[in-house]
């Protein structure tokens, strides 16, 4: 029985640790989006060790972010009839 109990106690405390990160009560959800945007923007999930592979994840990122504000100017001045 206690071995039960000990990963019941375990598994409790993985879940409490997983909301105390998810509740953090530092940031509001627009904070915790900005960052995350941030860490995105800045390639943080490319090989860091690969100088190349994180400019070219930075450019092309960019570059998607330019093609979207672009196309929803599009849209605006095609549905506003200009």
């Amino acid at each position: 029985m206690s071995g039960k109990k000990r990963n019941e106690a375990e598994e409790s405390r993985r879940i409490l640790d997983r909301i105390a990160k998810e509740s953090d009560p530092s940031g509001s959800l627009a904070v915790r989006t900005a960052r995350r945007v941030e860490k995105h923007m800045r390639a943080e999930d490319a090989d860091q060790s690969d100088p190349i592979e994180v400019w070219g994840t930075r450019i092309g990122r960019v570059i998607g972010i330019v093609l979207l504000v672009v196309l929803a100017g599009w849209l605006l001045s095609y549905l506003a009839g200009a």
